[in-house]
């Protein structure tokens, strides 16, 4: 449900007195006018709603004593610079310096139509904001009540009461009504009452979309961010959930990596048993297979292990020659490389030990010229 407090701002001149009058005011519950008065009931009817999901906003009324309202008209310019020329054409025609003037122009929908006018003083801004400032109060909106007075019928002027004030509305202005002005200001017009009804469809309508809005330039509310109760339990739920995910995903892949583990380790014992080889676990049965290629010659102690090795790594040194080759049973490999460069020698060793392989070099000059390594090559890494 959408709930609108409307109240009328007291005039300039009775915010002086030593008692201020009560303001008008009436409650809007979705579009309907459910409740009225000048007094203070709106209070608790605002502070304490029926509804706690109700969408309540406060739009005030600025008085038309002191927010007279015009309408300018420029056919030939698009909205933006009719409302900037209305805006000029204010400041000239009004009276005192234009410094203490707070001028506030709508933008009309279309080119063609008329711009609504307000001017007042900063000095009554501040006198409302001190007034609103001081019962709590923050409205979305301050809206002239001459805005919300419709446009009379041809060759006539509306009379209206609005918030306690009697106002005149003529094609182009709507004022505060003086008895013995009206009548001068209407020349050969009628005057002629608004019906309450229309005026309170009027009023609707203005609520809805407002002209214009005293509250912009100076006076426009600085934005304050307001944590949403709702959306911080839900950002904190999501915040809940990122963590449990965060903490699962390591604990679930870890489970996984047991499991497998598991699954690989039976199937190195089985095959294991298949080979003769009864152990209790994997690294049990690689120690037994490995005792047992070793006395066999095979294995990661064989000849051809280190040796496949060592001609890899002197594949990317054509300038090393192999000289002699031997293997002894503990897996050792024994070979004397020559090379134009002990460099070319050292990059083979690199390699080797880039393979994990333990390598022990001795140098020595050869008889032709040519740098000697004697080498041995551990062939267990």
């Amino acid at each position: 449900m959408s709930r609108t407090l409307v109240i009328w701002l007291p005039p300039v001149a009775a915010l002086r007195e030593e008692n201020t009058p009560y303001p008008a005011w009436l409650r809007i519950d979705d579009g309907v006018i459910v409740d009225s008065g000048q007094d203070d009931g709106w209070v608790g009817a605002w502070e304490t709603p029926q509804d706690e999901d109700a969408d309540g906003r406060l739009v005030a009324l600025a008085p038309a004593a002191d927010v007279p309202l015009r309408w300018l008209h420029y056919p030939d310019a698009a909205p933006a610079q009719a409302a900037a020329a209305a805006r000029i054409d204010a400041l000239k025609d009004s009276l005192g310096d234009a410094a203490s003037l707070h001028v506030v122009t709508g933008q009309p929908a279309g080119e063609g139509q008329a711009v609504p006018v307000a001017v007042t003083t900063h000095a009554a801004m501040a006198a409302w904001a001190d007034w609103l400032k001081a019962r709590d109060l923050a409205p979305v909106a301050i809206i002239p009540a001459t805005a919300a007075v419709p446009p009379p019928e041809p060759d006539t002027l509306w009379t209206a009461e609005i918030g306690g004030e009697q106002v005149i509305r003529s094609a182009d202005r709507a004022y505060l009504s003086d008895p013995e002005l009206d009548p001068l200001i209407a020349g050969n017009h009628a005057v002629v009452p608004l019906d309450s009804d229309r005026m309170r469809e009027a009023l609707l309508l203005t609520l809805a979309a407002p002209p214009l809005d005293l509250l912009s330039g100076g006076w426009k509310p600085k934005r304050s961010w307001s944590v949403d109760a709702a959306m911080l339990r839900t950002a904190k739920l999501l915040l809940v959930a990122l963590i449990a995910i965060s903490v699962l995903v390591p604990v679930i892949y870890a489970i996984r990596l047991a499991a497998d583990t598991g699954r690989a380790d039976e199937a190195v014992v089985a095959m294991a048993k298949k080979a003769g080889v009864a152990a209790p676990d994997p690294a049990a049965a690689e120690a037994e297979l490995d005792r047992r290629l070793a006395a066999a010659g095979g294995g990661p102690l064989a000849f051809s292990v280190p040796a496949s090795a060592l001609y890899d790594a002197m594949g990317d040194a054509p300038g090393v020659s192999l000289k002699t080759l031997s293997h002894r049973t503990d897996g050792t490999l024994s070979t004397t490389l020559a090379a134009p460069r002990v460099e070319d020698i050292n990059q083979v060793l690199l390699a080797l030990q880039a393979r994990s392989y333990r390598i022990t070099a001795q140098p020595m000059a050869g008889s032709d010229g040519q740098q000697m390594a004697n080498i041995t090559i551990r062939a267990v890494p």
